[in-house]
């Protein structure tokens, strides 16, 4: 068992800030952040289960159609991905939140500070839209047009319409559960 504190903490920012999930894309807001990092797992070994966990939900997910309001692999939205998988990957018991909702949760971060787990969001047409920062630059999220994937932070749409970045409290405890195949489950205490 190993702690998993730092990871945990990221992936229920990341969770906490999803919900209200915009339906078009413009141009973005004057808040927009430019400058997004990178980082090495090799120097941070407890971001792997975090990691680990993240892409396991997306192989579960991916693919499921966008809808609004939706928690379910028949169709979800941004923050019901989030919360679903703050729910099921991270064992956080938490009633469904809102994309507005998470935006107030954690602590704000800079783009080059990003960590596996962390929440980014996104301002879209007036509204929010949010996902879970993977590696490399990388998020996974429910598209409107795509339903769950992993895309790009430096794709020039995603990379104007980019707000912010969040990560949640330390304080939080949870167990991240891997699909039954993987045979993994990791404890926090």
């Amino acid at each position: 068992m190993k702690t998993l504190r730092p990871l945990l903490i990221l992936v229920f920012t990341s969770a906490f800030l999803l919900g209200g999930c915009s339906r078009h894309a413009t141009d973005a807001s004057a808040q927009n952040e430019r400058s997004m990092g990178d980082e090495s797992l090799g120097d941070q070994p407890d971001l792997i289960p975090v990691v680990a966990a993240l892409h396991d939900q997306m192989h579960t997910w991916h693919g499921t159609q966008y809808q609004w309001g939706g928690t379910e692999l028949s169709g979800v939205d941004c923050s019901g991905f989030v919360w679903r998988t703050l729910k099921d990957r991270f064992n956080l018991p938490m009633d469904r939140v809102t994309t507005t909702e998470l935006l107030k949760m954690g602590k704000r971060i800079a783009p080059g500070d990003m960590q596996p787990g962390d929440l980014v969001f996104f301002r879209i047409n007036g509204g929010m839209h949010v996902g879970f920062y993977d590696t490399d630059r990388h998020f996974f999220h429910a598209s409107v047009s795509q339903g769950v994937i992993r895309s790009a932070l430096d794709n020039p749409y995603w990379h104007r319409v980019f707000y912010q970045a969040r990560r949640l409290p330390k304080e939080y405890n949870a167990q991240i559960t891997l699909n039954k195949g993987s045979g993994m489950t990791l404890a926090r205490k």
